[in-house]
């Protein structure tokens, strides 16, 4: 499926990490490797084959008297078992929802915790759009959704680990604070962490895809997992495809949301008339949220381009300046690109009849009107 994967590791303090294997074996070294406390942020934790493989590894650190704290969304891991919940605090592991969908003093459905990352000891960061779960981790038999994650050695572990322990103590006033600074991980490599959390004024991400977007020169590689970006960056990928810069979108042609599919799909017409490379990835569900401008700016996270990230959910991406890194991603998207359906207009009027056409604007309109209702649902307290 991917090809030279260990080609893409950047030594010392910087790597790319792939669903599979390799993300779950190192989630599970760096929690053995712990010596003082875990912070574990996570959308969706399963209670299956790789859940339960990292349940164990916690409940290890935790004999080891390592301080843990799990910090799960209240809507992504609503399915999680209150009797594994309660082996968890018996073992010693502090575990809460984040925003819990039944509450008697809040009702927000669409600020949910969208965010993957992990922190130990406050030297050991792990970033990405990966959650846990078998369908991230593969098998024999079947491939691992497609998506990335970011592994973080260094001081940039410190403010990271004090952000996790103000958003998992409620302390509101301290983890409203922004992570200002950019940290030199390696002699090639500045990295930055980027906040989206537009109900407590935080729109980093989204703004520095933009910014990133029309500052382009060369070429830009994005892969979108439920691509339906809103008009800010619309209108920044047509600038960009009229300064003659190549854009390249490596979409989804598996999806554990085909409603969401259906919808983007309504929109490919309007991207191949600005001039842009659409590619559908078939291999797997495409779950990856990253992308790679003029050989030099990469960014892997949690943050999809649409107005569920951009407006609801808590989201946190890496941005890295490292020409080395982001040469290096960009050869492999290609590899990536090689493997994909290449739609044209020509290929879209083949595939689009009426039937389709007409399925396709209807998905668009339903999942615009849910995005609506879920992220501008007023905050509301039924409890003062």
């Amino acid at each position: 499926m991917m090809k030279s994967k260990n080609s893409l590791i950047v030594p010392k303090n910087l790597e790319l990490v792939y669903s599979g294997e390799d993300y779950f074996s190192r989630l599970e070294a760096i929690i053995r490797n712990s010596q003082f406390e875990i912070h574990m942020q996570m959308y969706l934790f399963e209670n299956d084959t790789t859940g339960n493989r990292i349940i164990t590894a916690l409940k290890e650190a935790a004999s080891r008297n390592v301080q843990i704290y799990v910090l799960l969304d209240g809507l992504g891991s609503l399915s999680f078992p209150s009797e594994t919940i309660k082996e968890m605090r018996q073992s010693g592991i502090n575990i809460r929802f984040f925003a819990p969908l039944f509450s008697t003093y809040t009702f927000y459905i669409g600020r949910r915790l969208h965010r993957k990352v992990i922190v130990t000891d406050a030297k050991t960061v792990l970033i990405g759009g990966i959650n846990i779960a078998d369908k991230y981790c593969g098998s024999a038999t079947e491939a691992p959704w497609l998506d990335y994650a970011v592994q973080l050695n260094g001081e940039i572990a410190q403010p990271l680990q004090k952000l996790c322990a103000d958003i998992y103590f409620k302390k509101r006033r301290l983890q409203n604070k922004k992570i200002k600074s950019s940290f030199p991980v390696q002699e090639d490599a500045m990295v930055r962490i980027l906040q989206n959390d537009w109900l407590k004024g935080k729109n980093e991400i989204c703004d520095a895809y933009i910014k990133s977007i029309r500052n382009a020169k060369k070429e830009i590689i994005i892969v979108g997992s439920y691509f339906l970006p809103g008009i800010r960056i619309i209108r920044a990928l047509k600038k960009a495809s009229k300064n003659k810069v190549k854009i390249k979108l490596i979409l989804s042609g598996k999806s554990d949301l085909p409603l969401t599919r259906r919808a983007t799909c309504f929109l490919y017409g309007k991207l191949l008339n600005y001039n842009i490379e659409l590619y559908e990835w078939n291999q797997s569900i495409l779950h990856g949220k990253v992308a790679v401008i003029d050989g030099n700016w990469t960014t892997i996270g949690s943050f999809n381009l649409n107005n569920l990230s951009s407006y609801g959910s808590l989201e946190m991406n890496v941005e890295i300046n490292s020409a080395l890194l982001s040469k290096m991603f960009q050869k492999q998207l290609i590899e990536i690109i090689a493997q994909c359906q290449n739609i044209t207009l020509n290929s879209l009027k083949t595939k689009n009849n009426l039937f389709t056409k007409t399925i396709n604007f209807l998905s668009y309109c339903i999942t615009r009107i849910i995005e609506i209702i879920v992220t501008y649902t007023p905050y509301k307290r039924f409890n003062n």
